[in-house]
């Protein structure tokens, strides 16, 4: 890893006083905080300034994550968020390849916003999740997977596989130019012909006006 800085940018270091203590972090925000902070903390080989307000992001983050047992209802993966979770393991799997850590840790708080405004998920899609966050967070993970009643540990489980298709948007946003200035967007299909968008945006007054 990147040398971690002190909040102020510099090196850290006793004289300077800006050292920080790491059993002190996790005595306040817990291993799972403290290890998931200092993978998001930048990218993986270069140095970092210590953020606290960054760190206690993390920690909501971890508390949402154990949260999502009061969403949890049915099973099997929703039409709601098929798509999210494909989008997310393709994205986690190979940024933890590539070892950009901090990428992946944003993709799955995106991921949780996106349940959250759901407001529910299935005991599957929460299956994923865990999965998905373990090599991260393990000890709360560890403990939802007991929850879940899986077998065995999170940790030595299956890791989550994602189908290429279904990371695909059906949606496409076009930016419309007329001579040379933007003037407006339109939505279309992913596969729409040219004939299609032309439809369309003959169909937009805003934008057939020009």
């Amino acid at each position: 890893h990147g040398m971690i800085l002190g909040e102020n940018g510099e090196k850290m270091s006793k004289s300077r006083g800006n050292v920080i203590n790491p059993d002190e972090i996790i005595a306040q925000y817990g291993a799972d905080t403290m290890r998931l902070y200092e993978m998001f903390i930048g990218d993986f080989e270069k140095a970092a300034p210590w953020s606290s307000t960054s760190i206690r992001g993390c920690k909501r983050f971890v508390e949402r994550f154990a949260g999502l047992t009061d969403l949890v209802k049915g099973k099997g993966v929703t039409p709601e968020l098929e798509k999210n979770f494909h989008k997310a393991i393709r994205k986690v799997t190979m940024d933890i390849e590539e070892m950009k850590f901090n990428t992946a840790i944003a993709t799955m708080m995106t991921l949780i916003n996106e349940i959250y405004e759901v407001k529910s998920l299935t005991k599957d899609e929460l299956n994923i999740f865990t999965r998905l966050l373990c090599p991260f967070a393990p000890h709360i993970c560890e403990e939802m997977w007991e929850y879940l009643g899986e077998e065995g540990f999170a940790s030595l489980s299956k890791w989550p596989e994602y189908d290429e298709s279904k990371t695909v948007d059906n949606q496409v946003e076009i930016a419309v130019q007329i001579c040379g200035k933007l003037r407006g967007r339109l939505i279309v299909s992913a596969d729409a012909e040219q004939s299609e968008v032309m439809k369309k945006f003959f169909a937009t007054p805003a934008l057939a006006a020009h």
